[in-house]
């Protein structure tokens, strides 16, 4: 889960500082955006490269590259998030691109490119630790990701299909501490018991005009009880799959004129908004007034 702490910033970076460029499609290519904005992702994506190998890699046993086959850990809720971060860095650095005046066909190969060579570069680094290992599930699903958004915006020429992310703090989490996180901030990266990953979309773009465009369906995944990753049970509880249903909000249909407003909405639109929801698990369907 240390990806979703630096690919969020790294994210978050390119997103930002292309709010105010909504509509790129008539910008002229600029030399000088063009110059400053690779310099701003190279930094970002080398300083961020640099930190983990500095606070995460220095604290592991070092040895020889490997494999490590870890598709069946924490029932794909990582895998899931590797999808999630390859998405939005992808997004990000399609709209900073944009900016610059790219055509639509170079932006997307670049920040493809640049996205799948980030999380490769972090996998490798994974491959010669003797703790993990290169994982090409990860790999399998970081292309997931990327080719998520490329396809939409290539085919589509708009996202219809969104991932977004939810948490909620477990008890889970005093259970294994060291594992899930000692506070919130570290059981919002480790307890994958609380996280929920959701694919949401507004049938309005799939054509039913009736519906509000700002209104979403939202599909989610999560998992419920699982203190060990590779361990259906532990300590004496058992963990389960949850699939889940909701509604869900598209900040950036909101009309709103300030353009900070629109950024923050931009930025917070990969957050699932709260909403009642069905929850399917065990065999059994069951419902809650409000889910986060």
């Amino acid at each position: 889960m240390r990806l979703i702490l630096f690919s969020v910033f790294f994210c978050l970076v390119a997103s930002t500082d292309a709010q105010d460029f909504q509509d790129t499609s008539d910008t002229v290519f600029s030399m000088q955006r063009f110059a400053w904005s690779t310099a701003s992702v190279g930094t970002v994506s080398i300083g961020s490269i640099y930190g983990l190998s500095k606070l995460w890699y220095s604290q592991e046993n070092q040895g020889s590259f490997h494999l490590f086959n870890d598709a069946k850990n924490w029932m794909q809720m990582d895998k899931l998030g590797h999808s999630f971060s390859c998405y939005h860095v992808t997004r990000g650095l399609d709209a900073l691109f944009s900016w610059t005046g790219l055509r639509k066909r170079k932006s997307l190969l670049l920040a493809s490119g640049i996205s799948l060579g980030y999380f490769t570069t972090v996998e490798i680094l994974d491959g010669f630790s003797e703790s993990w290992g290169f994982s090409l599930s990860d790999m399998g699903f970081n292309a997931i990701g990327v080719g998520l958004y490329v396809f939409q915006e290539h085919y589509f020429q708009s996202q219809i299909f969104k991932p977004k992310f939810s948490f909620h703090q477990t008890r889970f989490a005093e259970q294994r501490p060291e594992v899930l996180g000692n506070n919130f901030i570290e059981s919002l990266l480790k307890d994958y018991n609380g996280q929920t990953y959701w694919l949401s979309f507004s049938p309005n773009q799939l054509g039913v005009q009736q519906w509000p465009d700002w209104l979403m369906l939202s599909f989610g995944h999560s998992i419920r009880g699982r203190l060990k990753g590779d361990a259906e049970s532990y300590q004496g509880v058992t963990s389960h799959r949850e699939l889940l249903f909701s509604l869900d909000l598209d900040l950036t249909k909101l009309k709103v004129k300030s353009k900070l407003l629109k950024s923050l909405f931009e930025a917070f639109n990969t957050l699932k908004v709260p909403f009642p929801t069905l929850i399917y698990a065990n065999g059994k369907l069951n419902a809650r007034p409000i889910y986060f």
